[in-house]
């Protein structure tokens, strides 16, 4: 019999990852119903690889398997081989991620799964070594044996009603939804999960802390965790108690003092392999540096550490520099490798490199004698004891991952300087260091242009707008008109939101995320500028995002549309989808935010700006739909639990009514730490309003602008929270200290 697939087909695919193997001796197909059709057609199984670009175990099973002709030979034979950008077409991947925790208790990329000509997966894992290494089978040996098994009718039988068994349990978990007529887990009629939610995650964040290096977990890898920081941060400000504002400090100062951080460049790396934060793994993830900005620049206002600030400046300037196209957008990735893996085809992922710039890591590392090559005394010194690079190092070939291993006040004590004349000396070190290192070969990035990480990106930037300076929120918009202009077209009948763009080539329809982070963007815009249109936007993305993704039926958000009306149990089909198994939902934050959550967040804080409450209702329908889940677990779904506390309590609401927000008072919003607060300019009278309104296309004015003049003509300022709300005050300052004489009453 022929081979299923007669030749790779990838080399037509946009994606960076797909062209990755687009040369593969793996007869790769992209995911469709292409695949499918021929999988059935030839009587095979399908073995699905999803990755993504920067992926590191990606790049080394790809160089030990897929580069390998006998082993292509065996997939191509037995399989129709399909390769997945999970970053594209997350819907595949969650459903074949889950199926793989709930199988193997964990999870991780590459994931590999091998399924029916249905797309029912019966085997699943991570990463194969190319022979059997402790307990992992060999992937060459692995599908040979599945091959074999599916040539037996007796067992292939029993795969299939294994691949139904995990189907089903994979769909009980994405999509399980209680009937909305029975009782919550008390007895009493469904509700919202309560406003104790927040106290008990944080509760829960603080048993997990690391007390000795920060962030959570004791041993192992570790993660950033921006949900679990701002969650703690929220508590303190609600409770006072040191304890919370210890964990949330002690995190953000273990991940900017160490090697997870770029301590030349700015800009974080996606993890830490270590418990002290030393040894990244090295990609940089647009969305990393979007998140974790957000929570530095929230712990600047809750403490008043400037090095907060500092740290949330250098990481927006490393997105501003390294991952922005030219018309304003953010690109996804930068590798942990300086070359793409088509040009490393020997296995040269570690110690048997051809080149330094093939290593990974290799840009960011630094010996004793490299540093002495670029500075002069006392700077060199200065900067290897400041940083840590020293002779064998604490990486690969005895190169040093830089981390801030002496303080300032320590170096000037030892070379009998003062402090003012030793960052001096170390802030034009680290210039030099910067300068020099960007002769290296660069890390390959990932020029994809996604909807969703562009959201929080634009989210951060305009947050930083009042901190940090006027030009950080003139960046947002910039992104937020690229992705307005580029990826959306309300005309558009299989759905107004691309997913991607990548040099003109999109890609769509997109998904929640991508409706929901864009929508919280463009608001956060409007509250950083003053300026009506990006919250039209904002509403116009809101209203989409109910239409496609929003079952009242069901009172939940699911991550896909539904273009079929199958609905939950069956499924769900955008265009040219494949057989995709099952309708999910995205309730936990992972590495970016649950769209769920900040989807019910989004609509619960653009609510004011309706006039029916719809927005509201569906927010606090989704919150109750799911409160037992939620109750049961929420540090996991920390999204959900800042939600449930906006519908909740009403959150905080700073309406100004004024033609231009003074300088002084966006100054003062800049250092106050408001969680969760919206922000709201209006013009100062109601014939400006009138012209807003006429824009907007609203017939009478929204709650939160309504009946909120400028008094005297003077900049005036309405302060509201848990529905309730202050005077008109021309005095910010005065306004907002009723939130605290308010919450000290309460």
């Amino acid at each position: 019999m022929s081979q299923p697939t007669e030749r790779n087909r990838l080399d037509g695919e946009a994606s960076p990852y797909l062209q990755q193997h687009a040369d593969n001796p793996v007869n790769w197909q992209p995911w469709g119903d292409e695949a499918f059709e021929l999988a059935r057609e030839h009587d095979v199984p399908v073995f699905v690889s999803i990755g993504y670009s920067s992926c590191h175990w990606c790049h080394v099973m790809a160089e030990e398997s897929f580069e390998d002709e006998s082993v292509a030979g065996v997939v191509n034979d037995s399989f129709v081989p399909v390769k997945v950008d999970r970053e594209e077409r997350p819907d595949v991947d969650s459903t074949f991620m889950t199926v793989c925790q709930l199988v193997t208790g964990g999870g991780g990329w590459p994931l590999s799964a091998w399924c029916t000509p249905e797309g029912k997966p019966f085997y699943v894992g991570t990463y194969f070594p190319p022979e059997p290494r402790q307990n992992h089978p060999g992937f060459r040996g692995l599908c040979e044996r599945i091959a074999d098994s599916w040539s037996d009718p007796e067992q292939r039988e029993e795969m299939k009603r294994r691949a139904d068994q995990w189907t089903q349990s994979a769909r009980d978990e994405l999509e399980s939804v209680p009937n909305p007529d029975t009782p919550g887990s008390d007895g009493e009629a469904a509700s919202p999960p309560g406003d104790d939610l927040l106290d008990t995650a944080a509760a829960a964040a603080l048993r997990g802390y690391d007390e000795e290096y920060g962030g959570f977990g004791g041993g192992g890898a570790k993660f950033p965790m921006p949900g679990r920081i701002d969650l703690l941060m929220r508590a303190y400000a609600g409770r006072g108690r040191d304890a919370l504002l210890s964990a949330a400090t002690g995190t953000l100062d273990g991940m900017a003092n160490g090697g997870m951080y770029d301590q030349i460049g700015g800009g974080f790396h996606r993890y830490a392999v270590d418990r002290q934060w030393t040894v990244p793994h090295f990609e940089k993830m647009l969305y990393d540096n979007a998140e974790l900005p957000m929570a530095y620049l929230d712990g600047y206002r809750l403490s008043g550490d400037p090095a907060y600030a500092r740290v949330a400046g250098e990481s927006l300037a490393f997105l501003d520099r390294e991952l922005r196209h030219e018309g304003g957008a953010f690109f996804s990735t930068l590798d942990a490798r300086s070359r793409p893996p088509e040009s490393r085809r020997d296995g040269s992922d570690s110690d048997e490199g051809d080149g330094e710039g093939d290593v990974e890591g290799a840009f960011y590392v630094w010996t004793p004698e490299e540093v002495d090559a670029v500075l002069d005394e006392p700077a060199a010194s200065l900067a290897k004891k400041r940083y840590g690079i020293r002779s064998g190092g604490n990486f690969e070939r005895g190169t040093t991952v830089p981390t801030l291993a002496a303080s300032v006040e320590e170096l000037a004590a030892d070379r009998d300087l003062s402090p003012e004349k030793v960052r001096e000396i170390l802030t034009e070190a680290r210039t030099t260091l910067f300068d020099a290192r960007e002769s290296r070969p660069r890390p390959a990035r990932d020029e994809k242009v996604l909807a969703s990480w562009n959201g929080r990106a634009i989210s951060a930037f305009a947050r930083a707008g009042d901190t940090l300076g006027e030009e950080y929120a003139e960046i947002a918009r910039e992104a937020l008109d690229f992705c307005h202009e580029r990826l959306y077209d309300a005309e558009n009948e299989t759905g107004a939101l691309a997913r991607r763009w990548l040099d003109g080539d999109v890609r769509g329809p997109g998904y929640l995320d991508d409706y929901a982070f864009l929508a919280r963007g463009a608001l956060d815009v409007y509250a950083a500028t003053g300026d009506p249109e990006p919250l039209g936007f904002a509403l116009e993305l809101a209203d989409a995002l109910v239409d496609e993704f929003y079952d009242a039926d069901d009172g939940t958000i699911y991550f896909t549309r539904d273009l079929d009306g199958e609905g939950a149990g069956g499924g769900s089909r955008n265009a040219d989808s494949g057989p995709l198994i099952a309708r999910p939902q995205e309730f936990t934050d992972r590495s970016t935010p649950s769209s769920l959550g900040v989807a019910a967040e989004t609509l619960a804080l653009l609510d004011g700006f309706r006039t029916d409450g719809e927005f509201r209702e569906i927010a606090e329908r989704v919150l109750t739909t799911h409160a037992d889940r939620i109750r049961g677990s929420p540090l996991e779904h920390a999204s959900l639990v800042r939600a449930a506390d906006v519908v909740e309590t009403g959150g905080i609401e700073v309406t100004i009514a004024a033609d231009e927000v003074p300088d002084e008072w966006r100054e003062t919003l800049g250092e106050r730490y408001l969680p969760g607060a919206l922000v709201a300019p209006r013009p100062a009278t109601e014939d400006g309003l009138d012209a807003w309104l006429d824009a907007l296309g609203m017939a009478e004015a929204p709650p939160i602008w309504a009946d909120r003049d400028a008094t005297d003509g003077e900049p005036t300022a309405y302060v509201c929270e848990g529905f309730t709300c202050s005077p008109p005050r021309t005095d910010l300052d005065s306004a907002l200290e009723w939130l605290e004489t308010r919450d000290a009453s309460a």
